[in-house]
């Protein structure tokens, strides 16, 4: 029996391996397909990919905890499998802790520390100086890692906020009397830090989720709905260099016209070739934006996906119904968990509305509940649902862009994203994993989330210490939850080390809760307004658009200069210029067809 569930336990770390493998996949085709290929940086490439797919990781980690915890109980018989020893229970929540507290950490030190040091290494990228080879390594890495000082001085006092200061106590009434309540305020001093730093980072991307991802889900479905595009990038490259052809024979004719006239070109002739070379320009960016849709000069990766998307366009529709289904059955399902929380919380705002069990029939929840007995069905089930999000975000940040306020900071393009914008969206993509964290386990399917499949009998067992026998009597078997105080439900019943880490957030720092909890009806509410919106806007050709594509890069050059603005106010308090660099820098940064190269 032992090695029977040592079988069942090692089936399902592989089965997180595949997922871990997949999720590194994911994390390049995604950096690869988006980022620019003439500002692309070995660097910035290796800390998305890296944080990516730790990101993915992380989520990916909750299906295997519940199906660890799951497979520890006979669902039909409401007890304990002969090889579920307490010993070996513990075992399992060990690894599960060690590993969650292990990538939770790499997320904060990659969110917080390594990735702002990639985006002021790439920052500190001085042309001129590679070129004439005076640049110093030494120089670059003291410039960049000062910068980085300030994040990591922030990080520290995360830690010391969590250490010091106290969290909730046992004052909210009486329903923390129960074991599973004492459970989450028993902590040391370290993990109630960890708790408070990822549950602020939780907290503030939470914020972002609501808006991005909320926008993203609906966008998604009609996105793929509404794909059929109005030209292809073919027939606007003919269209185009039919237009150039004919705009430079105008020119010709108006040259040849005037030519040798003693006194010149006429005012009219001069102000219509002036507008033909204006056209001329925007003609010539036009072509060399179709030549980039077709993936001339791009990397493989973009060429081969550009490719995938021809051939399974057709299919694009069905795809797009199929999704719309499911954000709609996703969204019912949420809004259903969260007024059942709202309403009949066991503690409300103390604890962050955990709910003792589901009041009311919830779809997803119960797919899940049942996919859970035909092994790795659930797993799937809940890695597609986790990509779902985590695309929707994407799409969501792609259309929205990076902005403070109004103001468009960066543009998320395929392809065209520059490594900066790349960095920061990775950034916000963490932040709004750690939310998705929450809303998968808090909302979406709240029962399979914390006891999966478990059962408990409610039997009385014949003698004591023995467990409860309910072979025939199916109806006393019932699902486990947290405000049971049945003892027979205290040593059946293992909630997932996930569903504990996020309600101690919750109950030790009860505003993370009470923000998390009431942002997921912002979400609810972003996903209406923009789903309906996007149901009657027609997509439509717009030239304008595609002419603005090049232009887009100077509007980002002269935002997204983080580290050469910091330069140039240093010089203007000191009075002295850094070696004439970051002109030339300035100049050699362009993004448009002249632009630099790779940069490491």
């Amino acid at each position: 029996m032992a090695s029977a569930g040592l079988l069942q336990t090692s089936l399902i770390w592989v089965a997180y391996g595949v997922a871990a493998a997949l999720a590194l996949l994911v994390a390049i085709v995604t950096t690869f397909t988006w980022q620019m290929p003439r500002e692309r940086s070995a660097i910035v490439s290796t800390v998305a990919i890296v944080s990516l797919t730790a990101l993915l990781a992380t989520v990916f980690l909750l299906p295997v905890d519940i199906a660890l915890v799951s497979s520890t109980t006979s669902a039909t018989l409401g007890a304990k499998k002969d090889w579920a020893t307490p010993g070996r229970v513990d075992g399992i929540l060990l690894t599960l802790k060690i590993v969650y507290y292990s990538l939770y950490s790499l997320d904060a030190l990659l969110c917080l520390v390594v990735i702002p040091f990639a985006y002021f290494w790439y920052e500190e990228y001085d042309e001129v100086e590679e070129e004439e080879g005076t640049a110093s390594l030494g120089g670059r890495l003291w410039r960049a890692s000062k910068y980085t000082l300030v994040f990591v001085v922030l990080v520290v006092i995360l830690f010391l906020i969590g250490f010091f200061v106290p969290a909730a106590t046992n004052d909210h009434g009486k329903h923390l009397d129960l074991d599973y309540f004492k459970r989450l305020l028993s902590e040391n001093k370290g993990e109630k830090a960890l708790t408070f730093s990822v549950g602020l980072l939780m907290t503030l991307g939470t914020l972002l989720y609501a808006l991005y991802t909320g926008a993203g889900l609906a966008l998604l479905p009609v996105s793929f709905i509404k794909s059929a595009p109005s030209i292809s990038a073919p027939q606007l490259s003919a269209t185009t260099a039919s237009d150039l052809e004919h705009n430079r024979e105008l020119q010709r004719q108006l040259e040849m016209r005037n030519a040798g006239r003693p006194d010149g070109m006429p005012q009219k002739d001069r102000r219509e070739l002036d507008a033909l070379l204006r056209e001329e320009r925007t003609l010539v960016r036009r072509e060399r934006l179709a030549a980039e849709a077709r993936g001339d000069g791009r990397s493989k990766v973009f060429k081969v996906w550009t490719k995938i998307q021809a051939v399974f366009r057709p299919l694009k529709l069905l795809g797009g119904i199929l999704l719309l289904l499911i954000a709609i059955l996703v969204w019912v399902s949420m809004l259903i968990t969260g007024i059942d929380k709202a309403a009949n919380s066991v503690c409300k705002h103390h604890c962050g509305y955990i709910l003792g069990h589901i009041n009311v029939f919830q779809p997803v929840n119960w797919i899940f509940v049942q996919s859970a007995k035909a092994f790795p069905v659930d797993y799937i089930l809940m890695a597609l649902l986790i990509f779902l999000f985590f695309t929707s975000s994407i799409t969501g940040i792609a259309t929205v862009g990076i902005r403070f306020l109004w103001v468009r900071i960066f543009q998320i393009k395929k392809g065209r994203t520059a490594p900066q914008a790349l960095l920061i969206a990775t950034v916000m993509l963490a932040l709004i994993i750690l939310a998705i964290n929450y809303a998968v386990a808090m909302l979406v399917a709240p029962q399979y989330a914390i006891y999966g499949t478990q059962t408990f009998c409610a039997n009385a067992p014949r003698h004591p210490g023995e467990q409860p026998d309910c072979r025939d009597l199916p109806d006393l078997v019932r699902p486990c939850s947290e405000n049971l105080t049945d003892p027979a439900a205290k040593d059946v019943c293992t909630p997932t080390v996930m569903s504990i880490f996020l309600n101690r957030i919750t109950l030790n720092w009860p505003v993370f809760g009470a923000v998390d909890f009431w942002a997921q009806f912002a979400f609810l509410g972003v996903f209406l307004t923009v789903f309906v919106t996007s149901l009657f806007r027609t997509p439509r050709l717009n030239l304008g658009e595609i002419d603005e594509e090049a232009e887009v890069d100077e509007e980002e050059g002269l935002l997204a200069s983080t580290g050469r603005r910091f330069g140039a106010t240093w010089q203007d308090i000191t009075g002295r210029v850094r070696g004439g660099g970051n002109t030339a820098q300035g100049q050699g940064n362009g993004y448009g067809t002249n632009g630099s190269g790779s940069r490491d």
